[in-house]
């Protein structure tokens, strides 16, 4: 069994990158499942219905969030009807959406998926520790593969989440700082681990964002618009492979790709069905 697992997707180039990497990806790499962190994918904050049904189109099966998960009120229609996209399991239980899900590969093979927000250096959530335990409980036993997001901005918290989760799910894989680091590893249970798996956008900037804005902001104070960059674009993220029957993980490997290294997508690819946000 290998998944894919996309980091934090940003803005029009990381969807762009998505729509022409990910089916062939599937094929040469042999994929039975591809998650991506969408929270970032409508011009740098938030999600959009059209921009999901755009990932899902493009080869994406299931959807994680983070703490940007609201910024574009009309997503509240696609987290109550969608059975593929999951909210932090940490925001309070009036929260819009599921905490978690239970995707289905083409071979039948049933994965699940949740998302949790870090409280380091974040806005207050909930315990993520206690939202953890709350669903694993949920999900049906027979469900042995289990993949958990966790959205945090402090190493050391994901690290510890690592650990806690350790031998009770299939991975743990870090989102949110952009910055992919290089401490994959299979931990002494069972549980694939990396404290971030990095951004699936453009890395010619600040955490996705055009460098000259944040740069400006940062010497002056003054307010400006942070755009989405648009050079040197890339896909990243973690291929997990682990064992169906057990839940286990048995190797996880850093994945990047850039734009520039893939052929131009096909010119009759059908066009947005509405039009493209940055």
């Amino acid at each position: 069994m290998r998944i894919l697992f996309i980091g934090d997707v940003v803005g029009k180039p990381g969807r762009d990158i998505i729509a022409n990497a990910v089916k062939r990806l599937k094929v040469e790499l042999r994929l039975d499942l591809v998650v991506a962190n969408a929270e970032n994918a409508a011009a740098g904050s938030g999600i959009t219905p059209a921009i999901y049904r755009e990932l899902t189109r493009a080869g994406v099966d299931a959807i994680t969030l983070g703490d940007h998960i609201y910024r574009r009120k009309e997503i509240y229609s696609v987290l109550e009807a969608e059975s593929n996209i999951v909210r932090p399991a940490n925001l309070p239980a009036e929260a819009v959406g599921r905490e978690w899900a239970v995707v289905t590969t083409p071979s039948g093979i049933r994965v699940a998926i949740c998302c949790l927000l870090g409280q380091l250096f974040m806005r207050p959530v909930d315990s993520p520790w206690r939202a953890a335990d709350r669903v694993l409980a949920a999900i049906p036993s027979d469900v042995c593969l289990r993949l958990v997001d966790f959205h945090a901005e402090a190493t050391s918290e994901m690290q510890l989440m690592g650990r806690y989760l350790d031998g009770r799910v299939t991975a743990v894989l870090g989102t949110h700082t952009h910055v992919p680091t290089a401490d994959e590893c299979v931990l002494p249970g069972g549980t694939a681990f990396q404290c971030d798996v990095g951004m699936t956008g453009p890395y010619e900037s600040i955490i996705g964002r055009k460098i000259e804005r944040v740069l400006h902001t940062t010497l002056t104070s003054l307010p400006t618009e942070f755009d989405v960059a648009t050079g040197d674009v890339r896909l990243c993220g973690a291929i997990i492979t682990a064992d169906p029957t057990t839940g286990r993980a048995t190797n996880i490997e850093r994945f990047s790709i850039t734009a520039a290294s893939l052929p131009p997508p096909t010119e009759n690819a059908p066009p947005p069905s509405s039009p493209p946000l940055p």
